[in-house]
């Protein structure tokens, strides 16, 4: 070491052997710390990338990295199994309001969809299959609730810190989903209710409704099929409406044994059917996103579907919308209507104010004695959770860069925050299709990004200032034109600034062929500069 070849200075004390024995004290030091620095880098483990969240998203993202040779990944899942939302939601009468064979990955089909509208306990087992039969299992981490997820520019890298440990990675896939923390409203006296409360998505299965006064907070999607499951054995079901929702007959049926047969022997009549279905909606894309004016049929037949299930006039004004059917999700139902007619049901058509003990007071100033209150309020949807555990290059929050709205490019990635890619992000949703045809345009998306920097040989990337705010001037654009804007509602696609930040104005085709490849002219390229941190910090020690 160098320290070791100085003589001593005039009047120094010690000697040249004392010289040296600090020098080697010294070098022994240096190698100590060293070693620490290099324990430590290989305690933390390092992946090319990180997946958050088990749900579509996240298992897609998985089976489309496995697919592109990349295996160097983890999937980080809060819960303590797969299926996301799919998992969370078993409250009674949970299904899905997109067919089967049109809610499922193209590449995992299944010929053994129960019903054409099939239920939450297939949809997850489907799920709990894609893990399995794709070798998904040893990159899955259950209870690892990511905490933080911070981008380390020295080091080009993301470093996750999660409930179950540390790992650092190139790159990662937020797959957490918008539908993924439910929204309770802050209520006054909520919390002294004695009675028992939960959320739709955290329905508990161990508290018994039979003969028990319930409100159902909200008619949204969920409470549509929450309350018609409900309604014989409460003794009696308040239903707090805010909003009316337009409702549609569901064409829902058993898929016979023929039909499976004939689709696990062929596979090509799957195909045809789930292009069908697909062509069916694309189809539709027009009257939501261009000429709103053709939705006055469907309207009609929703108006028509009331008189039908709802023989009291002042019930049905009570359940009738006053928006452009479309503005808000359309719901799809033949048993909801009738179990709002039924004798021990109350429609309060105003929302709930407070809590008085075991009393609820309605916005219109009625009160109602229960024992159990539901909510049906929906989730942090234009506020994503997730967004306040990311912080970017300059360390910002992802939630602070979102303060005045969500917004990425191509609905996948966002300035500032460098190699992290999203599925399901800002304006990838949509009002009247499956979301899994969005997931996998985004999938490919993704990949082809990831294959372009190996290629290339940056170490990451982020949307240029101009290309996203370009790409998002031009979306809220085109929404000005969608009954989701013109219908005269006001949506949980809205964010508090009234923007439409959550669905796409566009058919999912457009949206495929905006994703099918990175255009790197929409991109700043960063390049690794240096060598690994690891190893450049114990050359410093060492020196």
């Amino acid at each position: 070491m160098a320290s070791s070849s100085k003589r001593p200075r005039s009047g120094a004390s010690g000697s040249s052997e004392a010289s040296a024995a600090a020098g080697a004290t010294a070098a022994a030091t240096g190698e100590a710390e060293a070693a620490d620095v290099t324990e430590a880098a290989q305690a933390v483990p390092h992946v090319r990338v990180a997946v958050i969240g088990s749900g579509f998203g996240g298992l897609g993202a998985a089976v489309r990295l496995r697919r592109a040779g990349i295996t160097d990944f983890v999937v980080l899942e809060r819960a303590d199994s797969v299926g996301g939302t799919w998992r969370d939601n078993s409250y009674p009468g949970c299904a899905c309001d997109v067919p089967s064979h049109l809610y499922s990955f193209s590449f995992a089909p299944n010929a053994e969809w129960p019903r054409s509208f099939s239920g939450q306990p297939d949809i997850r087992a489907y799920l709990e299959k894609v893990a399995t039969v794709f070798g998904l299992r040893p990159h899955l981490r259950f209870n690892a609730e990511v905490l933080e997820a911070r981008w380390e520019g020295d080091e080009t890298r993301w470093r996750i810190t999660t409930s179950a440990g540390q790992w650092t990675a190139d790159a990662v896939v937020s797959a957490a989903g918008p539908l993924a923390d439910p929204q309770i409203p802050d209520l006054p006296g909520l919390s002294g209710f004695p009675g028992k409360v939960f959320h739709s998505s955290r329905w508990d299965h161990d508290y018994d409704l039979a003969g028990k006064r319930v409100a159902m907070v909200g008619t949204g999607a969920s409470a549509a099929q929450i309350i018609p499951s409900i309604q014989p054995e409460v003794g009696k079901l308040t239903v707090f409406q805010r909003t009316p929702a337009w409702v549609l007959p569901r064409r829902d049926r058993e898929i016979s044994q023929l039909e499976k047969w004939v689709h696990g022997r062929l596979p090509v009549t799957a195909k045809i059917r789930r292009g069908t279905l697909f062509a069916l909606r694309e189809l539709q894309v027009d009257a939501f996103v261009r000429r709103p004016g053709l939705l006055r049929l469907v309207q009609q037949l929703a108006e028509r579907h009331i008189a039908q299930g709802v023989p009291d006039p002042a019930l049905r004004a009570k359940l009738t919308p006053d928006y452009r059917i479309g503005c808000k999700r359309i719901l799809l139902s033949n048993t909801y209507y009738p179990a709002l007619a039924a004798a021990n049901t109350e429609v309060v058509s105003s929302g709930l104010r407070e809590v008085r003990g075991s009393t609820l007071v309605a916005a219109d100033g009625s009160e109602h004695e229960v024992d159990a209150i539901v909510f049906g309020t929906g989730f942090h949807v234009t506020d994503m959770p997730i967004g306040s555990r990311v912080f970017g290059v300059d360390g910002t929050s992802l939630a602070e860069e979102w303060k005045d709205g969500m917004e990425a490019l191509r609905g996948s990635t966002v300035r500032g925050f460098p190699n992290l890619f999203f599925v399901i992000g800002p304006n990838t949703g949509l009002g009247n299709s499956s979301m899994i045809l969005m997931i996998e345009s985004q999938l490919n998306y993704m990949i082809d990004a990831l294959t372009t920097l190996g290629s290339i040989g940056a170490a990451a990337m982020q949307p240029t200032a101009r290309a996203q705010r370009q790409w998002n001037l031009e979306l809220q654009h085109r929404m000005d034109r969608t009954v989701w804007t013109t219908g005269g509602c006001r949506s949980w696609y809205l964010d508090p600034s009234g923007r439409n930040t959550v669905l796409w104005p566009g058919s999912t085709t457009s949206f495929r062929r905006a994703t099918r490849k990175v255009d790197l002219g929409e991109y700043e390229l960063i390049m690794r500069t240096a060598p690994a941190a690891a190893a450049r910090t114990v050359q410093e020690v060492s020196a």
